[in-house]
């Protein structure tokens, strides 16, 4: 029992933690970091810990860019979802086409 409360309390910390760095990121790159968070999670398996994963990437990369002075735009391309499904561990479900559409959006407003 102790080592299930030690995870999710090491795991919540560690999630705000995600959090602020990604409060920090510049606007362009907050904005994509937090709808791509948004279209990841309905993807997720068990626990979400799969899907933390690929958001600590996503993050650790739009850092490093961000510091270089790259738009984000340039980083992920403009087909955000791609970009994304490229990240994910397994297949998807059949919502795949309507949440791709959905996020690519954003891009479009930046491009």
């Amino acid at each position: 029992m102790n080592n299930i409360l030690s995870r999710l309390v090491g795991d919540k910390k560690d999630w705000k933690r995600m959090e602020a760095r990604a409060a920090a990121l510049p606007t362009d790159y907050r904005t994509v970091y937090g709808e791509m968070k948004s279209y990841l999670w309905r993807f997720t398996a068990g626990d979400g810990m799969d899907i933390v994963e690929v958001l600590r990437e996503i993050l650790d990369l739009f850092e490093t860019e961000a510091a270089a002075g790259r738009p984000v735009i340039e980083v992920t391309g403009t087909d955000l979802a791609a970009f994304c499904d490229a990240r994910l561990p397994e297949q998807h479900d059949a919502y795949r086409a309507k949440l791709r559409a959905n996020l690519n959006q954003v891009a479009d407003k930046l491009s």
